[in-house]
């Protein structure tokens, strides 16, 4: 008697929508020389994937700013990239392991350092008029989030005068 044969859907039929929505990945990181440029790399792929190649000179730029200041700050380590798209707006967040210091002067010094590493991604976010910072992270590891809020239309007219 011949075996009963069943269809089931293969994972690559039931195939979902690569819309700007749907974006939402994340990264594990060495905090190496060469991972920032890995991770702007990626961020390519995903944003021309879910058809967010209008914002990909913005965005690499920032993400690029971000990576290379995590690494600076977590040698020996990794770091943790995590990219969404919600709200008409890239959504960018790196965590590195540099915890945030107690004593209120080293803390203070500290930020000032980043905020030193960071003037261009600060120029980058006031021409997209977005938003940025960076605070403590309970999650992962206990270290510092840098952050990025990336609207579209902004990154779209960076793109476009660059």
């Amino acid at each position: 008697m011949p075996a009963a044969v069943t269809v089931c859907p293969h994972p690559l039929d039931t195939h979902t929508p690569r819309v700007p929505e749907n974006l939402a990945y994340s990264l594990t990181l060495p905090a190496a020389l060469a991972s920032p440029a890995v991770a702007r790399s990626a961020a390519r792929t995903f944003l021309e994937a879910h058809g967010l190649g209008d914002v990909t000179v913005a965005a690499v730029q920032v993400i690029g700013e971000l990576a290379a200041c995590a690494c600076l700050f977590t040698p020996g380590d990794s770091v943790y990239l995590s990219l969404r798209y919600r709200d008409d707006a890239l959504r960018i967040s790196l965590y590195d392991g540099h915890p945030r210091h107690a004593h209120r002067r080293l803390a203070a010094a500290c930020d000032g350092r980043r905020r030193s590493v960071l003037l261009l991604l600060a120029c980058v976010m006031h021409a997209c008029d977005g938003e940025w910072g960076f605070g403590e992270s309970a999650e992962p590891g206990n270290g510092t989030r840098l952050w990025a809020v990336l609207p579209r239309a902004g990154a779209r007219a960076y793109g476009q005068a660059a």
